[in-house]
């Protein structure tokens, strides 16, 4: 089975209050490029992402709003902010450190930032489709150069998805992937 590559780069993703809080009440999120994923996009809209340490400038806004703020950095971001974030589900934030998102209208300081698990998007019906029923977790591989087996990828089960895998920079530039590229899921 093959998968088209998603690279995940830092961004923010912003619940009502906090979203207001940094860029004003009756403010929009403004739609700059459509994701693959359904009704999922990347904004206009940008913040700083502070710690005492140091700073990440322009980490971009994806929408839509969601019922959480969490702020999705990779390993190499994490060090030069001086955290060290847990590896988590989108959404699940136990454990997550604590960072300053700057908007123009405001700040925050939300225990928010994590680093993505490696997943895979897919719907019930591929699931079925692919032999994959009762599996939470598949390996993925990508042959060449610098081949590479990620293990760990979990199956992110939603009725609107599209077929795609994402991971976060570092894997991605470790092995020399680009958004795009096809890999092969290993069951």
């Amino acid at each position: 089975m093959e998968v088209t590559l998603g690279v995940s780069n830092r961004h923010v993703h912003l619940n009502l209050e906090d979203f207001e809080a940094l860029f004003g009440k009756n403010q929009e999120l403004e739609v700059k490029k459509e994701l693959v994923q359904p009704e999922q996009f990347a904004s206009n809209n940008t913040v700083v992402v502070k710690t005492e340490k140091s700073e990440l400038k322009n980490v971009r806004v994806l929408g839509p709003i969601r019922n959480y703020t969490q702020v999705e950095v990779s390993k190499t971001d994490a060090y030069k902010l001086g955290i060290n974030p847990p590896v988590r589900d989108s959404g699940d934030l136990e454990g997550a450190e604590e960072v300053e998102i700057v908007g123009p209208n405001g700040s925050i300081k939300r225990k928010s930032a994590i680093i993505a698990t490696r997943h895979l998007h897919i719907t019930d019906e591929m699931i079925k489709e692919y032999g994959l029923d009762g599996i939470e977790e598949v390996s993925v591989e990508k042959k060449g150069e610098k081949g590479v087996i990620f293990k760990n990828v979990k199956l992110k089960v939603q009725e609107k998805s599209v077929l795609e895998l994402h991971l976060d920079t570092d894997d991605a530039n470790g092995s020399l992937l680009k958004t795009g590229d096809i890999l092969t899921v290993i069951k």
